[in-house]
């Protein structure tokens, strides 16, 4: 298996060289249906369209062509992390708080793995959660595993529309 950080500090500053805020790395699959996705922002839209998509995919292809960071074959797949997001940085805590989120994590909380509540905040490396079972915790970042905000009305009201510019482009198998 690639090594995830060792990838993010190759990809991060190819991704940022474009004007892009990196979102996520991650590799998933296994065998021949194995996919790294990649999921980028731009930091004044937080989302991206077609032709961002086209251009990160086409720097990072010609990188991981001429490093081969992978073993085996992969597929690679730059999104816009869309609209109910994963949380993968300490300033997402902030930037999305008063928002619905579901964290997981290592170990439990309350006597639970999973949360789900009103996100408030980060302090340092504390995430406060107002957990719609448990009321009020404070989990440690290094303790979560995944974070990723929940679609509501609130949300996709807080959110700009995302651009569908090109998607009339977009051809299918049929």
């Amino acid at each position: 298996m690639a090594d995830i950080a060792a990838l993010t500090q190759m990809i991060a500053p190819e991704v940022k060289a474009l004007g892009f805020d990196l979102v996520r790395v991650k590799l998933f699959g296994s065998g021949d249906d194995r996919t790294l996705q990649i999921m980028a922002e731009n930091p004044v839209t937080r989302q991206l369209v077609i032709e961002d998509c086209a251009a990160i995919s086409r720097r990072l292809s010609d990188l991981l062509d001429e490093t081969d960071p992978i073993e085996d074959a992969y597929r690679l797949e730059v999104s816009s992390p869309g609209i109910d997001r994963p949380l993968t940085r300490p300033h997402d805590y902030d930037d999305w708080k008063g928002h619905e989120t579901r964290i997981t994590v290592e170990e439990a909380v309350e006597g639970r793995k999973t949360l789900k509540g009103i996100l408030k905040g980060i302090e340092g490396d504390i995430v406060h959660l107002v957990d719609a079972k448990v009321g009020r915790v404070e989990i440690p970042l290094v303790n979560i595993t995944s974070a990723k905000l929940v679609l509501t009305d609130a949300l996709i009201s807080a959110t700009m529309p995302l651009s569908s510019e090109g998607a009339d482009e977009i051809e299918t198998e049929g």
